[in-house]
């Protein structure tokens, strides 16, 4: 896999990340598959901590992704543990073996029962990993664990991403500050189902299980669930929230609770950030771009319609080739499998209305679209003249960049 410079769209720096008390981090190297960095995540929770999760609907998960499923059927857990460099994903009975072991060695550090860790693996489909190759490494490592090193932490859990991804809000609950801090991994296989995608967050505030999965699934809808790079869902997706109380509040146990709205606010937009930020990290990316749709039937066909517009490789080769191409744009609008009208269709690029009434706008003037095609932020705008429905989804333009990762991405 050839070395992979910055994303042209990565922000200048890794954001500062408060502690979050009930929250501690350590990384290893465990040698899975890279030799000169860590690969080896850990997030030790404090006893007491919720847990809410949501993970790939793929048919082929991986070993984490089904052990995450009974840890979280349970509402609590003590540990997260995540590796790099190999998916652990139809690896078969060696495979579950392996996530046995790992969650037996880092039951035994933390002091809890095996069943309140979760794991999470991202990397190469398709290799066993030797079942102790992660769980020699968890003893030390859960006794390094400390406040501060979410942005070590980022790093150890990247594959071909080119920076790590960190995001934090903070929020009243009842009078009392609660911290949101978020890490994430993503650069390529991104069309999350619920790419290769991993997200993590955790908050001091005290929510019950419950509450607590209602508000991810439905922040989740809105950022990782909007967001594509290749169209391809992984074996891996898995996003988890750690809640672990130590905020001292009372705690929420409605996802309606009033009290709850700004931690909802905030959650958005850690969740949204960190999305956007794994486009921006898109593999060969040169141009974040946003597609809102307006006018459909109701938000699922217009989030349909943008999906397909942005999965679309006319309309992302387009893009990277600085051409407003819009009747790539019409086409992916035909074939979407929702309502469309021809001649009540508006497209507008950058703030110039380039069609409607069933044709190009006569004589509209192209330039300014060719500047703000040659930009690295492209704003597409669609409006279906038909009802209320609206979206908004994010992706990334396709480059020849791409193909060189992708091609050599076991070599």
């Amino acid at each position: 896999m050839p070395d992979l410079k910055p994303s042209p769209l990565a922000p200048a720096c890794f954001p500062d990340l408060p502690p979050v008390l009930g929250v501690s981090l350590a990384t290893a190297n465990c040698g899975i598959r890279y030799q000169a960095r860590d690969d080896l995540m850990v997030a030790v929770l404090a006893p007491g901590t919720a847990v809410a999760g949501v993970l790939t609907r793929s048919l082929t998960a991986s070993a984490p992704v089904h052990w995450c499923r009974k840890v979280l059927a349970t509402g609590s857990g003590r540990a997260i543990v995540v590796n790099s460099g190999n998916s652990n994903a139809f690896t078969g009975r060696a495979g579950e073996a392996t996530v046995a072991a790992t969650a037996a060695a880092a039951a035994a550090a933390v002091g809890c029962p095996p069943e309140a860790v979760l794991i999470a693996s991202t990397g190469v489909i398709g290799q066993p990993m030797p079942a102790e190759i992660v769980a020699r490494q968890l003893p030390d490592t859960v006794a390094r664990a400390a406040a501060t090193a979410w942005q070590p932490a980022a790093r150890a859990i990247m594959t071909t991403d080119t920076f790590p991804k960190g995001s934090s809000r903070s929020a009243m609950i009842d009078g009392v500050a609660v911290t949101i801090n978020g890490i994430a991994k993503g650069s390529g296989m991104i069309a999350p189902d619920m790419a290769t995608m991993l997200g993590f967050v955790f908050t001091d505030a005290a929510v019950a299980a419950p509450a607590l999965q209602t508000m991810l699934a439905e922040a989740n809808q809105r950022a990782f669930n909007c967001i594509t790079v290749d169209g391809d869902t992984s074996t891996s997706d898995t996003l988890l929230l750690a809640a672990t109380g130590g905020a001292g509040h009372a705690p929420i146990t409605e996802p309606g609770d009033p009290r709850a709205a700004g931690f909802r606010a905030a959650l958005q937009a850690v969740l949204s950030d960190l999305a956007h930020q794994i486009v921006r990290d898109g593999e060969g990316a040169s141009k974040f771009v946003a597609i809102t749709v307006r006018g459909a039937e109701n938000d699922r066909a217009a989030k349909r319609i943008g999906l397909t517009i942005a999965n679309s490789p006319l309309v992302k080769t387009a893009i990277a080739g600085e051409d407003a191409n819009w009747g790539r744009i019409v086409a992916a609008i035909g074939r979407a499998g929702e309502r469309a009208e021809r001649d009540l269709l508006r497209i507008t690029i950058g703030g110039t209305l380039i069609c409607a009434d069933g044709m190009a706008v006569p004589d509209y003037d192209e330039a300014p679209v060719v500047a703000h095609m040659q930009g690295q932020d492209i704003q597409i705008d669609i409006d279906l003249g038909l009802a209320d429905g609206s979206a908004t989804v994010w992706t990334c333009d396709l480059t020849h960049g791409y193909i060189d990762i992708n091609g050599s991405y076991r070599t």
